[in-house]
């Protein structure tokens, strides 16, 4: 039961929705639990593979910062397209309106770009289509999203064996490894120093994972962060001439060469279950060799009575 109405907007900053039935899915889920809902979105108004021109993108996301009722943002879904509304966006906006931006994949750029240029934070979370407009959506994923909102802190737990034991304590940021790669050099790639690096991404074969993470080594990133945490890496296709080199021997080299402590088994990506992170927050990171635990504070909350997603 939910005893503060939430005002919930549903935009799409990238591509459409692959199902236009998810976008009435998630409309009706979220206003059965009792949230407000202003969908922003028209299929009728697709552009090519995104979810309206750039120009209906933006004033897609514009409208749902002015709209007095909303105190979320989430994204449609992913796919691609918020790299070409970057210079246009109105971050002094989103940072002043307080309003919470959520979603992952393409919406990294968001993250980052809020931050850099504002110190505002926003999560990397569920998304309409996929999540709440789900045929079965992952009460995993939904739970994790409703708690952390909940706050006052929010904490992940992972059974993940094979890890460093460490004790850390930094800045939690990241999101997509192709999306973050990417802002490298420019006005929206954030200065993080003794940061908890989290990253994810779909269909990238190995070879291409440890190519990107050399770049941020090499650019002087990795040096800078207490450690780096891998989700999920799922969706590629190894070859015959590969001979033996697979994810788990690409991350035996990056421990070999990287100056930060590399941990796997982070439940975040592109898979139907999924922690939620706020982009931004503090966090202390404990890893044994069972597992590990991220637990994450100083992050904007909504304060809520006990959830069933």
């Amino acid at each position: 039961m939910i005893t503060q109405q939430i005002g919930i907007a549903i935009v799409a900053p990238a591509g459409q929705a692959l199902d236009p039935c998810a976008v009435d899915r998630a409309v009706s889920r979220l206003e059965s639990l009792g949230c407000l809902v202003r969908n922003y979105y028209d299929h009728n108004a697709i552009h090519q593979r995104f979810g309206g021109t750039d120009a209906g993108r933006l004033a897609q996301l514009d409208a749902a910062i002015a709209d007095p009722d909303v105190q979320i943002v989430m994204a449609l879904r992913g796919g691609y397209g918020v790299t070409r509304l970057l210079p246009q966006v109105d971050f002094e906006a989103i940072a002043a309106s307080g309003k919470l931006l959520v979603g992952f994949s393409d919406v990294t750029a968001l993250h980052m770009g809020l931050y850099t240029r504002t110190g505002a934070l926003s999560y990397a979370g569920p998304m309409a289509a996929g999540d709440f407009g789900a045929r079965e959506p992952v009460q995993f994923t939904l739970d994790h999203f409703w708690n952390c909102l909940a706050g006052p802190t929010h904490t992940i737990t992972e059974c993940a064996p094979g890890n460093p034991r460490i004790q850390e304590q930094g800045t939690v940021w990241g999101g997509n490894l192709a999306m973050v790669v990417s802002l490298l050099g420019t006005p929206y790639f954030p200065r993080i120093d003794g940061g908890i690096l989290y990253l994810e991404d779909i269909a990238e074969h190995p070879y291409r994972v440890e190519r990107l993470l050399l770049q941020l080594h090499q650019a002087g990133i990795l040096e800078r962060q207490r450690a780096v945490l891998l989700g999920d890496f799922s969706g590629y296709t190894l070859g015959k001439n590969d001979n033996g080199y697979d994810f788990d021997e690409m991350v035996a080299h990056l421990r070999a060469t990287l100056p930060v402590p590399v941990l796997t088994g982070l439940t975040f990506g592109h898979g139907p279950r999924r922690v939620t992170i706020p982009f931004g927050a503090q966090g202390r990171l404990t890893s044994s060799e069972d597992g590990f635990t991220l637990t994450l504070s100083d992050y904007p909350t909504l304060r809520r009575s006990e959830h069933r997603g």
